[in-house]
């Protein structure tokens, strides 16, 4: 198997080193891992591309490159460029520090490159591990990912993908805030929402007496609905959520259709 790894955190980040190793277990001693990621950190540019600036290409060493850009980025120049020869069998886009349920799927650089992926019918899986009180002084916080990683993944990779759709399948996997050996297992999840929403503002005031305003995450995980990735990895689960690229509310189409044809038959009478 023939997998490309990207991140949002950056080339240097230790998460990404934990997606190399999922990778090279899934990949077996025959496989190829390739690894093209952000130069710098990108957390939060969600499906951001550098569309009106142009970017560099530091090769760091065999099948490893940096690239000044997005993980969506990351993802065209390796599919375009590097690797246009043969494309990836898999995207796995992550190790990310920090979990990407509920409302972070919009935001999240982590999602945006599987997204990229997915967009060109590769087999695209964003990666998180979460944090927090039971995982944070781990020598290892991403030993959860780790341990349960390649099993997650290979789980996932025996499920639907609709590979030729215009629209397909790709995988939002999360890892629980825990050790790895408190992991309560695996299950399905749909994209939560957190009463509080996803993103506050502080404020904090400089030196020189200049206000200046950061964006803090939101608590609240464990108040999502029961069944939501926020709930279940709060209680110390897996959750893996399937997830389209195809933003079009099917479900209301008839009613749009209805009113504008309303619309337009009084326009003529």
């Amino acid at each position: 198997m023939r997998i490309l790894i990207t991140n949002d955190d950056g080339i240097t980040a230790p998460g990404l080193r934990a997606a190399e190793d999922i990778a090279l277990a899934l990949a077996g001693p025959k496989g190829e891992v390739w690894t093209i990621a952000p130069e710098s950190e990108q957390s939060g540019v969600a499906h951001c591309i550098s569309y009106t600036k142009p970017m560099r290409i530091n090769p760091l060493g065999p099948r490893r490159f940096a690239v000044d850009g997005s993980p969506a980025d990351c993802v065209i120049v390796a599919l375009s460029h590097i690797m246009a020869d043969r494309p990836p069998d898999l995207i796995l886009s992550g190790v990310n520090r920090g979990h990407n349920v509920a409302e972070d799927v919009v935001y999240s650089g982590t999602v945006g490159g599987a997204i990229e992926g997915t967009l060109a019918r590769v087999p695209s899986i964003a990666l998180s591990q979460g944090y927090g009180p039971d995982n944070l002084e781990l020598d290892d916080l991403f030993e959860g990912a780790r341990r349960a990683g390649p099993d997650a993944v290979r789980r996932v990779l025996a499920m639907p993908w609709e590979a030729k759709a215009d629209y397909g399948l790709f995988y939002n996997i999360n890892f629980p805030p825990v050790p790895g050996d408190r992991i309560q297992g695996i299950r399905a999840a749909n994209q939560g929402r957190r009463p509080g929403g996803a993103f506050k503002v502080t404020e904090t005031v400089a030196p020189n007496g200049r206000s200046y305003f950061w964006l803090a995450h939101a608590k609240g995980n464990e108040l999502a609905a029961e069944g939501t990735d926020a709930r279940g990895t709060a209680e110390g689960w897996i959750t893996v959520t399937p997830l389209r690229c195809d933003l079009t509310a099917h479900d209301r189409l008839a009613d749009v259709e209805a009113a504008l044809s309303g619309a337009a038959a009084r326009r003529t009478a």
